[in-house]
């Protein structure tokens, strides 16, 4: 790659560096102007998106929506002492008081308040004629067992208001603020109330998502500039590569704006993946420099040789960076697809800052050159003692290392897969006490759903199928352990109802007596038009992804075993056949237990497609294929570090770590490009191969050093964050790096010095 100086290269170096303030000027003044977009850009909260459009659990999520208006739930619960009274009393104060804050509540915009629920609207609705008034209040205690475990809890005193979500496009305010009044009045309130349900769930990870993220990127970056600070001890070293990544983000984020695209649940680590690569590439360029300085070589000659000898590996580095991300665009997940693009155009943009910025960067002011610091001396010794162990026992390195890869192998098969979703949150965060709360009061905190067909009109024998299912799901639990809390069945409501008197159709006067007490009661669970019934399950969502999943299954199974449809049925208004889709389960709390497969499913494809064209873009860039082999170990090993350590420490697959293998493999090229870079220029300049490890373990290894110490410094900041896999993904890039650091001084040189040989391959 840089064998041979090349003559193109040298003039463009030259025009580069007689443009260097103008290229500098205007591409700040650019920036500038490429803010305002950039702080336009939108992060996109949808669960839905994370899914393949076409992924089976999506579609029945979404057919429910369409059929019975989604489950769009949140729950207000708190506890209420002698919140029933005595048994026979009327109406209690506290129960009084329920029905208040229940209309409190129902006033907050983008909460549909014709269907609010409450214990004190249950047991004494307010449109009700008389007789039905008097019959409900003499079968009291039915109708509290009918609302245990969803408006009160088995204790007695724990109460809950469930209130319904207008539709988004319905809201007259974003769900943030709808959310923000019901938290609002919820911590008012007194006794103290606890927020939960999916919805809320779901904006709590997209929320510390985007803050933690904007403000741990704005720690990270002080932190690596304190860092950059005592590694180089100039001031130019820390501003020219906060400047590069700044600038690289900004302009990233401003063509995001400009080609209407989100930032997503994926792509939210965009800033802290380009600062990666930013950091690494000027570090490069800093050692190199001031190394050319040391040979008091004058700062023009320097700053042009420097850009020279680098660019091509600067060029290769970031070509093989977003071949890498590229890879994504294999993915049938859309979030997946535009983390790719937007991680190459972040990388493109890395590598345009770099080239323009750098040699007008490195021209201003007074630059003497730098003497060697302690620090900088003690380096050298620990790098030159590495190069010499590399030297003395390469066969007892590969050999250590092949065993560790093997054992870090091994921890594959202990990867588990975290869908308890509660885990994505510190035990501290509010949502997971509130999810305490109410799953140790009240029930589960998950609604979800089996839906299967029905007639155009409700029959006996129907609803005596609808039974046993109901009756048949209820005992689905373990006999020790409660994982579904709750089986809401319309034959339930219906059973309790009287029948009236001479009534032409007993089931259809339930039902408009059903009305009275609850308007949407039937519509939520019966929809004869669509010819679908379904039966609203509550379940736990802190279980284990073991227990959740075989729920899943079982609940799915009774579904099917009971409305096992058919292929084809005749109706007297249509023709042709239409189908009878069988029973199923569905709902939110599915979509979030099997969130991380999902986002799992074509990663392995998309790893594979990553590490082919990043070798056959290195092959290119070294024109040889067995160097392109070589370069490809040391990215492989810390990947393969990063996994296994996480089968063997229990880490479990979450939001943040179900891409790790993808995006390493899009950072670890780097360092690996310019040590063979580094290594075959001084071969070109007469060198042997030993002679060429020992001086490239010098400059190339220092800056690697320095890179990976800033870096790894910085995404500490990380553990701060409110949403473990933010804690995870950091740390884990901080692993690979560190793994990365090994493969590059460690196995790199005696892979080169093996494929190498002083004694059978010249110096030319």
């Amino acid at each position: 790659m840089s064998r041979q100086p090349q003559s193109w290269l040298e003039s463009g170096v030259n025009l580069l560096y007689k443009l260097r303030w103008a290229l500098l000027i205007v591409f700040l003044v650019l920036t500038a102007f490429a803010y305002f977009p950039a702080s336009k850009l939108t992060f996109e909260q949808s669960i839905e998106s994370l899914y393949a459009k076409d992924d089976q659990h999506l579609l029945d999520y979404l057919e429910s929506k369409k059929l019975f208006g989604g489950d769009e739930f949140v729950f207000v619960a708190y506890t209420v002492p002698g919140l029933l009274g005595e048994e026979g009393a009327k109406e209690t104060d506290q129960l009084k008081e329920v029905r208040s804050f229940s209309q409190e509540l129902s006033k907050v915009p983008g909460i549909n308040a014709d269907v609010t629920q409450n214990l004190a609207d249950a047991l004494s609705p307010p449109k009700l004629n008389f007789l039905l008034r008097v019959l409900i209040r003499q079968k009291r205690d039915e109708l509290i067992e009918l609302s245990r475990g969803v408006l009160i809890g088995d204790d007695n005193e724990t109460t809950a208001i469930v209130l319904r979500l207008l539709p988004e496009h319905k809201s007259p305010v974003p769900r943030s603020e709808t959310f923000k009044q019901i938290r609002d009045l919820a911590h008012a309130h007194n006794p103290r109330a606890y927020v939960v349900g999916e919805p809320v769930q779901v904006y709590d990870m997209f929320r510390y998502v985007e803050e933690d993220g904007d403000v741990l990127f704005k720690v990270s970056l002080s932190l690596l500039a304190v860092v950059l600070l005592i590694l180089f001890r100039r001031l130019r070293w820390v501003l020219l590569p906060l400047l590069v990544v700044i600038c690289s983000i900004w302009w990233t984020e401003a063509v995001l704006v400009i080609g209407n695209l989100q930032l997503s649940m994926v792509s939210s680590m965009l800033n802290s993946l380009v600062t990666i690569i930013g950091i690494a590439t000027v570090a490069h360029v800093a050692v190199h420099f001031q190394a050319l300085q040391r040979q008091s070589i004058p700062r023009p000659a320097a700053i042009r040789q420097t850009m020279v000898e680098l660019l091509p590996a600067i060029f290769w580095t970031c070509a093989t960076t977003a071949a890498g991300f590229l890879s994504l665009l294999t993915s049938e997940i859309a979030p997946v697809r535009s983390f790719g693009i937007m991680m190459a155009l972040g990388t493109l943009m890395v590598l345009i800052a770099s080239t323009v910025l750098l040699p007008g960067g490195m021209s201003l002011g007074y630059l003497s050159a730098p003497a060697k610091h302690t620090s900088d001396k003690g380096l050298e010794r620990y790098l030159k003692q590495v190069s010499q162990m590399n030297e003395r026992y390469p066969k007892r390195i590969l050999w250590a290392t092949l065993f560790f890869v093997l054992f870090a192998s091994a921890g594959f098969t202990r990867l588990t897969i975290e869908t308890d979703f509660s885990k994505n949150f510190r035990d501290s965060s509010e949502i997971v006490k509130a999810l305490g709360f109410v799953e140790t009061r009240l029930g589960g905190a998950s609604t979800w759903e089996v839906n299967f067909p029905a007639p155009p009109k409700l029959t006996k024998e129907y609803l005596d199928r609808v039974r046993a299912l109901s009756e048949d799901l209820r005992q689905v639990n373990p006999p020790d352990r409660t994982q579904l809390t709750k089986v809401i069945s319309i034959t339930d409501t219906l059973d309790f109802i009287p029948q009236r008197p001479f009534a032409s159709d007993p089931i259809q006067s339930k039902l408009d007596q059903i009305k009275d007490l609850q308007a949407d009661f039937e519509s939520s669970l019966y929809n004869p038009d669509q010819g679908r019934m379904r039966i609203v399950l509550r379940a736990l969502e802190r279980q284990s992804a073991e227990e959740k999943l075989s729920l899943i299954h079982k609940v799915d199974a009774l579904a099917k075993k009971h409305f096992p449809g058919s292929e084809t049925k005749q109706t007297d208004q249509q023709a042709e056949p239409v189908h009878d889709k069988p029973g199923k389960a569905a709902g939110i709390f599915i979509l979030l237990a099997y969130l991380i497969d999902s986002l799992l499913k074509d990663q392995l494809y998309s790893f594979l497609l990553a590490a082919t064209s990043i070798w056959l873009i290195m092959s290119l860039a070294f024109r040889s294929l067995k160097l392109g082999l070589i370069s490809m170990v040391p990215n492989l090993f810390p990947i393969v570090v990063v996994i296994g350590a996480m089968g063997w420490s229990g880490l479990t697959l979450n939001i943040g770590t179900a891409m790790i293998a993808s995006v390493s493999m899009g950072l670890t090229t780097d360092s690996s490009i310019h040590f063979i870079s580094s290594f075959l220029r001084e071969r070109s300049h007469g060198a042997t191969t030993v002679e060429a490890l020992r001086t490239t373990h010098h400059s190339v290894g220092r800056a690697i050093v320095y890179a990976t110490c800033a870096l790894v410094a910085g995404f500490s900041v990380l553990t701060l964050s409110h949403f473990i896999p933010l804690i995870y993904f950091g740390a884990l890039v901080s692993v690979a790096m560190i793994g990365g650091v090994f493969g590059d001084l460690v196995l790199m040189p005696i892979l080169l010095k093996l494929c190498y040989p002083d004694k059978t391959e010249s110096a030319a």
